[in-house]
């Protein structure tokens, strides 16, 4: 009944909430953003939702766009300032998925969504991640976030989906705020490559994502 009838309406009224309440700090951030790291202020990349539809999803960038002299950008750990670095330890980068979850691309909690080109992969288990809305923040996330490997964190993927209850999403954002003041696994949520998925599954390393 929480899932049918609950969830999308609480995600947009919180949403719409934390658009207008936080717009002052998102501003301020978009200024720096734009100050130190260069335009586009926000990053958008698509990513599979509910129903494995596509969806673009908005986060503040967190890295420049320095470019060596052949014109192909530098190494990650190189555009990633120490500026980006506070953004992700803080979580602030995430705020414009807000208005993912205004749309109704996004739930507040739900499994993270991953690139698309990792849709071939899936076991068929693991396609139910996506009969769901993908979260803000989710079960993997407050259990070992970037430490976890691809079936460790899929597994818990899927769990979410079969526990998913109201008690649970509040748990998840509970402890989502204590890793987030603890600043425990300070990276991006999505930004640890499943280099160990391309191995394992028959793809091919060479094809890796670029992160802002």
């Amino acid at each position: 009944m929480y899932q049918k009838y609950f969830k999308r309406p609480l995600d947009f009224i919180m949403a719409l909430f934390g658009l207008i309440v936080l717009s002052p700090l998102m501003l301020v951030i978009a200024i720096l953003v734009r100050i130190k790291l260069g335009s586009p202020v926000i990053f958008k990349q698509p990513r599979p939702g509910l129903n494995e539809k596509i969806f673009t999803l908005y986060k503040f960038r967190t890295m420049t766009d320095e470019r060596n002299e052949k014109g192909e950008l530098l190494p990650d750990e190189v555009r990633l300032t120490p500026f980006g670095k506070w953004l992700r330890s803080t979580s602030l980068d995430e705020l414009p998925e807000l208005w993912n979850i205004l749309k109704g691309d996004m739930s507040f909690v739900g499994p993270r969504p991953l690139l698309a080109k990792y849709l071939p992969y899936y076991k068929p288990q693991e396609r139910l991640r996506h009969i769901v809305r993908p979260g803000l923040t989710g079960l993997a996330q407050v259990n070992g976030r970037n430490g976890l490997g691809w079936d460790d964190r899929l597994a818990l993927d899927v769990q979410y989906v079969r526990e998913l209850s109201l008690a649970m999403d509040l748990f998840i954002i509970f402890k989502t705020f204590v890793e987030v003041i603890r600043k425990s696994d300070v990276y991006s949520v999505d930004e640890i490559p499943f280099c160990d998925l391309d191995i394992e599954r028959g793809g091919s390393l060479g094809d890796t994502e670029t992160w802002q």
